[in-house]
């Protein structure tokens, strides 16, 4: 008797540990950024040019539509490098696209050489407008990373890279300058003196 409920035991606090392990654990967060420039120039840039972002965002070295995609939209498709061979990339997908209210979901699809489980990972982007001539940007960004374990310990880099490419942003917006590591360094170094 004592054998069974010992082993009845086992079994139940082995089925529990296993349930707790099989459970994905999604990281979420929301970063929110003051941009010094008009609310439909930046959306011009975060929602429209969605094949563009390689143009204002320092860490993606190129990008472009994908999949037949000719502009933003739902169902627009992108392909972001991280690299300049192509070997680290993502595939991102609009799969929500609100142009009234400056609001679009992406969607991760695939990804190389990144350790992100695109079924678990998205982005909503909105736009605020503040006044004529500023808005807020916010990111609320969900990821599962591979190995779980990660989401956690890389949940900081990944605020820090949404607050550059908060920059980024304002600097492409109010210069038309594409932004790249090399110009971003001396403006990160501006922001910071």
């Amino acid at each position: 008797m004592k054998t069974m409920l010992k082993n009845g035991l086992v079994v139940a606090i082995s089925a529990i540990s296993l349930s707790a392990t099989a459970q994905k654990k999604v990281q979420s967060f929301t970063s929110e950024s003051n941009i010094n420039a008009p609310a439909d120039k930046v959306w011009a840039v975060v929602g429209e040019d969605f094949g563009g972002i390689a143009n204002s965002h320092p860490k993606i070295v190129s990008s472009n539509y994908i999949q037949g995609t000719l502009k933003s939209g739902e169902g627009a498709e992108r392909l972001c490098n991280f690299n300049e061979k192509g070997t680290k990339y993502l595939k991102e997908k609009q799969v929500g696209f609100d142009a009234k209210n400056y609001t679009v979901k992406v969607q991760v699809f695939h990804t190389n050489g990144i350790p992100m489980e695109p079924e678990y990972t998205f982005a909503v982007y909105k736009v605020v407008p503040i006044d004529a001539g500023s808005c807020k940007f916010v990111m609320e960004m969900n990821y599962r990373t591979k190995p779980g374990f990660m989401g956690g310990i890389v949940k900081g880099k990944i605020k820090k890279t949404i607050a550059d490419y908060a920059l980024a942003i304002e600097y492409h917006v109010l210069t038309g300058e594409n932004v790249n590591k090399d110009n971003f360094k001396a403006l990160r170094k501006k922001r910071n003196s």
